[in-house]
């Protein structure tokens, strides 16, 4: 059973584009990611399949309800974090998080205090005199403390310092490995490549490619390094070209021989042939697409 199941989901603001004909499925129990820069579309997605805006176009079903007509239901089920999330000035942090139990009508006070303690959240402290960093804490506390089935979680760990960054993956590590679904949108390729499982991304509101990491990261893209290389090569499969202290590396996307062809005209004293990184393949799809 697939926990996300979009299928050609458009959604315009006026003449405005926010995303075209997408479609993407995540199962049960993946830990997902939905990478893209700002801009790229991700918050809108996001906002469609919690029935917080409606669709121009194209459906979707989250954990098997429909977001047009059983919202209520997947909102039961799910932890949803903005990526700026706004609370009532006056009240206490203990204060926001029993509201938020107290609107799903759940005891969450045992579950509430284990996370601010893992995240260091003083509860005693007023909305207005938080941090950024802090204000995201009670963000991820409020998406958290129910034990949902599937995590929405939109740029979750900006604001945190390293520490608590690293205490909130650990968080999400032990609820994927209960069986929770988290779908993690980020700019920050980085946290995709180290925690997810899979990855989709997107660019202008399109769909640009869909694969587990570890294949998105071992594609056709090749990282060539070469030492001691006497003359530029040129080739039209060759992007992101760096030169420094007697080393030239690039990013290759074409055919091995064809590389191997191009090579045989240089001298050089050493070659390195390694699969590119996730930020590589990432900038290598963009690119790839006309950006």
């Amino acid at each position: 059973m697939n926990a996300i199941q979009i299928k050609n989901l458009t959604k315009y603001y006026g003449k405005s584009r926010g995303i075209v004909d997408l479609s993407l499925n995540v199962e049960k129990g993946d830990f997902f990611g939905f990478i893209g820069p700002n801009g790229a579309g991700k918050s809108t997605t996001i906002r469609l399949l919690l029935g917080l805006i409606n669709a121009t176009d194209g459906d979707a079903d989250i954990l098997g309800f429909n977001v047009k007509t059983q919202t209520t239901e997947i909102l039961k089920r799910v932890g949803y974090l903005p990526s700026d999330a706004a609370f009532y000035n006056g009240m206490r942090v203990k204060e926001i998080l029993k509201l938020s139990a107290d609107l799903r009508g759940i005891d969450c006070s045992t579950e509430a205090e284990s996370l601010c303690r893992r995240l260091d959240l003083d509860i005693n402290k007023k909305v207005e005199q938080l941090s950024l960093g802090n204000r995201k804490k009670v963000g991820i506390v409020c998406a958290l403390q129910h034990r949902p089935e599937l995590y929405i979680l939109d740029e979750p760990t900006s604001g945190l310092d390293p520490l608590i960054q690293h205490e909130f993956y650990s968080i999400l590590q032990e609820r994927n490995q209960e069986g929770a679904t988290i779908f993690l949108s980020s700019h920050i390729l980085s946290e995709v490549a180290r925690y997810c499982k899979n990855a989709a991304i997107i660019r202008d509101g399109k769909l640009l490619a869909c694969d587990s990491v570890s294949n998105l990261s071992h594609s056709d893209v090749k990282r060539v390094t070469l030492k001691g290389v006497t003359k530029a090569l040129q080739n039209e499969n060759i992007r992101d070209i760096k030169t420094e202290d007697n080393i030239t590396s690039f990013l290759y996307s074409g055919k091995p021989d064809a590389l191997i062809k191009e090579l045989s005209k240089l001298h050089f004293d050493d070659i390195t042939i390694t699969d590119p990184d996730l930020s590589e393949v990432f900038m290598h799809y963009y690119k790839k697409e006309g950006m």
